[in-house]
């Protein structure tokens, strides 16, 4: 009743309830990708979740995230932690071998071990150089 009396308080209540749709929408969508990336649950239960979802969205929601909340959770970390890993293996697919200092360094950590000679240190020095 307050924000009809202030045009001001209208709009702030307006906003609010808006960013309350929004943030609606972005959970239930959420929840709907969900129902169809997991892999615990078979055809006929992704079915029966995604009726509930949809035709009870409130109760639906609400059950799904107290019932699968932890599982989505652990689902979404694990698809972060798969997509990182494959971005650091393309990364250093990509990024090539060690630079000629960094084989340089290992030889001569070889040769200061006593695991090459100095002639062999040599040699390869001149082979990166060249």
């Amino acid at each position: 009743m307050l924000a009809y009396d202030y045009p001001l308080l209208g709009v702030f209540w307006t906003t609010l309830i808006f960013m309350l749709w929004i943030a609606w929408f972005v959970l239930l969508f959420r929840i709907l990708m969900d129902i169809f990336r997991s892999s615990d649950l078979g055809g006929f239960a992704k079915g029966l979740w995604l009726l509930f979802v949809i035709f009870l969205p409130f109760l639906g929601v609400l059950v799904y995230l107290i019932a699968r909340g932890d599982s989505m959770t652990h689902r979404t970390i694990a698809e972060a932690q798969t997509q990182r890993a494959q971005m650091d293996q393309y990364v250093r697919a990509t990024a090539g071998a060690d630079s000629t200092a960094d084989e340089l360094a290992k030889f001569a950590a070889l040769r200061d071990q006593g695991v090459i000679t100095d002639q062999e240190f040599a040699a390869r020095k001149a082979q990166l150089l060249a």
